[in-house]
């Protein structure tokens, strides 16, 4: 998120001043130049905030080098001369990058919160400790804004949805709620655990599906160096003797050949199927059709679709309160599932039965057809019992569980099948290999 001011004159000449956070500078341009023709204002100026590296001393004093962040070097000098500081220069910062901070950063940072929240800190002195202490300069800065901003009493949720770039939609939506509700540390202590949650399993999930992909797109791309360059060098010298080839080598050198004359459309099947796929699967439509895909994908699409349902479970849990006010509990929870199918189910099919119909939590969820049926099963037993909140974190709980345990055994499976793979195309080149040392030119009498 950046900082924009903007100064502007009002039909009667009346001259205003303004602040917007937005994720870039043109999107808070365009709500400026909307804002002035709305009312309609004569817009002077819009800055931006920047940061700029000083340079300052005070009498005798060794000089001291930092930074500030400002809408303008001369508000820096200013500030800096009105502490006593004889400034020696001030620049902005010509190279200025915003990377999104580590995940890991933004669990600690709610981990942390939680537990001093427990411990009955205020919050203004916890976000004042952490932002001391918190190494990634995005985060750091992000927290000064929202600090700042609360301390202006601004409503907690418009800010920290302000910063859903920064801690991502559901991260956002959970913080900014804790603050209005009776329980921050509740509230803390569960989106510390859903992020915990969501971090360890994609990470399984990495190691289950991405690295073993990536290892057999390398050796994929080695064999064919090997077959396309290495070995034709060797096998060509028995074809110039006219050399008889075994069958092993005769057949690698034919492939060989084919893909030197084909080595253009090789590389392009090889590289831009994936290419593709990845392009389109970043596209709305793209993302879910693989999300609707992945719930597919033989014993690993289980686990995913159970996940789903385990975190969607998690945040309705922490949400409910009551069937009167189920709606945004469910939406919310659905958004943080992070599988945009399940997310369309849930908003498309199961929301809109129970508004317009005024159908049930069991039966809305059975018709959005992205539940199990055990799932189905307890949450029917819940609804019935008026224990539905309860029932979420029991299916949660028996998910994680599950899922942790299949997940490991199948990152095992995956693993030994890999090196099997890998096994047998380094026996099947050894045996090319050794074929070709047996080749031996006919001796002269037998010609």
């Amino acid at each position: 998120m950046i900082e924009v001011r903007f100064s502007a004159i009002k039909p009667n000449g009346q001259a205003i001043t303004g602040t917007l956070n937005e994720p870039s500078y043109g999107e808070a341009k365009k709500k400026i130049l909307k804002l002035a023709e709305k009312h309609n204002l004569k817009i002077r100026s819009i800055q931006k905030k920047s940061s700029y590296i000083y340079k300052i001393k005070r009498g005798n004093e060794k000089p001291i080098i930092g930074e500030q962040r400002a809408f303008s070097k001369e508000e820096v000098v200013n500030a800096l001369q009105k502490l006593g500081y004889d400034v020696i220069s001030v620049n902005k910062k010509l190279l200025e990058f915003n990377f999104k901070p580590p995940q890991q950063d933004i669990v600690s940072f709610v981990k942390i919160s939680a537990e001093l929240l427990e411990q009955k800190l205020p919050y203004s002195e916890i976000l004042t400790l952490l932002i001391n202490d918190i190494e990634n300069k995005t985060l750091r800065e992000t927290l000064k804004q929202i600090n700042n901003e609360l301390k202006k009493g601004a409503d907690s949720q418009t800010t920290f949805l302000r910063y859903q770039s920064i801690f991502g939609k559901f991260t956002a939506y959970m913080l900014g709620l804790a603050s209005k509700s009776g329980n921050m540390a509740e509230i803390y202590k569960a989106t510390a655990k859903f992020l915990e949650r969501q971090q360890e399993f994609r990470k399984n999930l990495r190691s289950a599906l991405i690295t073993p992909l990536v290892t057999l797109f390398v050796l994929f791309l080695a064999v064919l160096f090997y077959v396309g360059y290495i070995f034709p060098e060797t096998a060509k010298l028995f074809v110039k003797f006219k050399i008889d080839l075994p069958p092993l080598t005769a057949a690698t050198l034919k492939l060989s050949e084919f893909l030197i004359d084909n080595v253009l459309w090789v590389t392009l099947a090889s590289v831009l199927p994936p290419i593709f796929l990845w392009q389109f699967a970043k596209s709305k439509k793209g993302k879910m059709i693989v999300d609707r895909l992945m719930y597919k994908i033989p014993i690993i699409g289980s686990l995913i679709h159970k996940t789903s349902i385990e975190v969607f479970c998690r945040v309705f849990y922490t949400l409910y309160s009551g069937s009167a006010e189920s709606i945004e509990p469910i939406r919310i929870a659905a958004e943080a599932t992070g599988n945009s199918y399940f997310e369309h189910q849930i908003k498309n099919v199961a929301i809109p039965l129970m508004i317009k119909k005024g159908i049930g939590v069991t039966e809305a969820f059975q018709a959005s057809g992205v539940f199990t049926d055990t799932a189905i099963s307890r949450f029917h037993s819940g609804e019935e019992t008026g224990t539905i909140k309860n029932t979420a974190l029991q299916l949660a709980n028996y998910y994680e569980s599950e899922t942790v345990f299949r997940l490991k055994n199948v990152i095992e499976l995956i693993q030994v099948v890999i090196a099997m793979i890998i096994m047998i195309v380094m026996i099947a080149l050894t045996l090319i290999s050794a074929e070709t040392a047996t080749i031996s030119p006919k001796s002269p009498m037998m010609g």
